[in-house]
């Protein structure tokens, strides 16, 4: 698969290295690429043309990549202006600064031929609209794949690229007392903060993401290539998973605890998240933000909490997850739900709206494709969306700016919340990321190490 993925536009869903189960996905399509409300209003009638008649034999194909954080303020604000004429709210985010040479807000490949990896089946299946001829390349250039392990960078000895914050300590501090401050004048319930840092000069998407990969293996692990933009995810989160038949699952992540390679210490870290009143009650708000919003496009109680606080365990942190389900209600689709339920509550706070108009004023820049999501839409009705976090994007130079690499992190911050736990707690979901990319802060105190724990 690393050699599919060498060069032009391509989406990699990824089972991960050394899968013995599920399938990964390499397919290509031409682009659709969109910015600004203008753009976003004409790309998302293209999008629901494409997918206005659903084909039973068409998975995985449909369109596949990214819709960044501002897809979803565009949806918030485009919802709030509906039948509204004279004094509709302002938008969200007024008054952000705008970055022309900022990755597209939706950058999606239309893709019409995929290979298919099965890996418990151990096979290969080539799937494609209307062209038999890529199938006969396809089987005449497979005997020119590399067999087994192509290689892969060695891994850095100590960070060398410098990478600068949006904000230093003693900033993200004042925000988060900022948020609290908000929360007790019942502005909000639950502000998730969110920060980005950003390292300068020309990066190997593919190398990078190749180390990812391997660091940090993740349910939801992807790579995206669309134009001067790469995405290298390694999300644990599924914002959203819909079926041909119309059942929908979305699954929330709030509650972070490092792992520890102490196996007591380890399951102590596990048992501690799960009993965590702020983190439970953090997680129940989103649930109930989840559970409205699902609820406008679902079929009368349908609408369930499939799974409450569980405690997942990744290579370096352990993460309580709630999920809610729901069954489309009929002329319904998945990109109805995407509609009703984006941006994520997850990434917001609540109540959404106003969350989002805080943390834009408060944050000072757009969060570009972070916080938005990655995967895609089927031409069969499905969906399955992951939440783009612990994701690098990386942005290939231009005639007006040099290469450069940006991570994105956050967390929910509440009236409990302990500043200086929260900023732990954005270094710690940020340390892996800038690893990949041999990177350290300037003006940080080095990120906690997370020893890697043994793996069950």
């Amino acid at each position: 698969m690393l050699a599919l993925a060498r060069s032009g536009d391509v989406v990699w869903t990824d089972a991960g290295p050394g899968a013995s189960s599920g399938r990964s996905v390499v397919a290509w399509g031409p682009a659709l690429t969109a910015t600004g409300p203008d753009d976003l209003a004409v790309a998302w009638t293209e999008l629901r043309a494409v997918l206005a008649d659903p084909r039973g034999d068409a998975d995985p194909l449909g369109p596949a990549g990214w819709l960044g954080y501002g897809v979803g303020t565009w949806l918030l604000d485009r919802d709030a202006t509906v039948g509204v004429g004279r004094g509709a709210p302002p938008s969200v985010t007024a008054g952000l600064p705008l970055d022309p040479d900022a990755p597209a807000d939706l950058a999606l490949l239309l893709t019409d031929r995929a290979l298919v990896f099965d890996h418990g089946d151990r096979t290969v299946e080539a799937v494609v609209l209307g062209d038999d001829r890529w199938l006969s390349a396809v089987a005449a250039a497979w005997c020119d794949v590399p067999e087994g392990d192509p290689g892969h960078p060695a891994e850095a000895t100590a960070p060398s690229r410098p990478a600068v914050r949006q904000h230093d300590d003693d900033a993200y501090l004042a925000l988060v007392e900022r948020c609290q401050q908000a929360i007790t004048a019942g502005d909000a319930y639950v502000l998730c903060l969110t920060t980005t840092t950003t390292v300068g000069g020309d990066v190997d998407d593919l190398a990078v993401y190749w180390r990812l990969r391997r660091s940090s293996p993740a349910p939801h692990a992807s790579f995206v290539r669309i134009g001067p933009t790469s995405v290298l995810g390694a999300s644990p989160e599924s914002f959203l998973r819909v079926d041909a038949a119309g059942v929908v699952s979305s699954s929330p992540i709030k509650g972070t605890r490092p792992r520890s390679a102490d196996a007591v210490l380890d399951a102590r870290a596990a048992a501690e998240l799960g009993a965590d009143e702020k983190e439970l009650a953090e997680n129940l708000m989103i649930v109930d933000l989840v559970r409205n919003d699902l609820t406008r496009v679902a079929a009368p109680g349908t609408v369930a909490v499939a799974e409450l606080f569980a405690v997942r365990s990744y290579r370096h942190v352990h993460q309580l997850v709630s999920t809610v389900t729901a069954v489309l209600a009929p002329g319904r689709t998945a990109l109805d739900v995407v509609e009703t339920a984006f941006p994520a509550g997850s990434m917001t706070g609540a109540p959404k709206r106003r969350a989002v108009q805080l943390l834009a004023a408060w944050e000072g820049r757009p969060r570009g494709v972070y916080s938005g999501v990655v995967g895609h839409l089927g031409l069969d009705g499905s969906a399955s969306l992951a939440m783009a976090i612990r994701s690098i994007v990386v942005e290939r130079a231009t005639s007006r700016r040099p290469g450069r690499a940006s991570v994105g992190a956050g967390g929910g911050v509440t009236a409990s919340s302990v500043p200086s736990v929260e900023l732990e707690e954005v270094r710690l979901k940020s340390a892996a990321l800038l690893r990949a990319l041999d990177a350290v802060a300037e003006g940080a105190s080095s990120a906690p190490a997370v020893p890697t724990p043994p793996v069950p």
